[in-house]
């Protein structure tokens, strides 16, 4: 079986973006959704559809002659491989540059400080809590 490729191109994460608030939806919806934003043609983003249907991040179901995408990848699922890219392309695979990047560079607002805090925290408590069981 082929492995599901997510390295996702932008127009296929816009593609998602819909898919997953509509799931399931017709090509026409998806297009219509994105006519603002985007300004593709409908044969612009079936064949972006297509594709991403034989790339396995789409499948489909067939209801008489009407096609009815939903995704075969989860938004989790496709944040992990983005930020995994992301960490393998700018920070060499480590986590600890990319957080003291996003740290240091004052992109973070107060709030955004204190809920990584608490991630932080609940997370260590998660892993020392299990550590005690075993």
């Amino acid at each position: 079986m082929k492995k599901t490729n997510l390295d996702l191109f932008e127009s296929e994460w816009a593609i998602l973006q819909v898919v997953w608030e509509l799931e399931p939806c017709p090509a026409p919806t998806v297009q219509e959704a994105l006519q603002d934003t985007k300004g593709w043609a409908y044969t612009t983003v079936k064949t972006i559809m297509d594709r991403m249907v034989e790339k396995k991040l789409l499948k489909t179901d067939k209801i008489r002659n009407l096609y009815l995408y939903s995704s075969a990848i989860t938004q989790s699922q496709a944040r992990k491989s983005e930020i995994v890219r992301t960490l393998r392309r700018a920070f060499d695979g480590t986590l600890t540059p990319m957080m003291q990047f996003l740290v240091e560079n004052d992109e973070l607002s107060e709030e955004d400080y204190r809920r990584l805090g608490r991630l932080i925290k609940k997370r260590k408590l998660k892993k020392s809590t299990s550590k005690r069981r075993k």
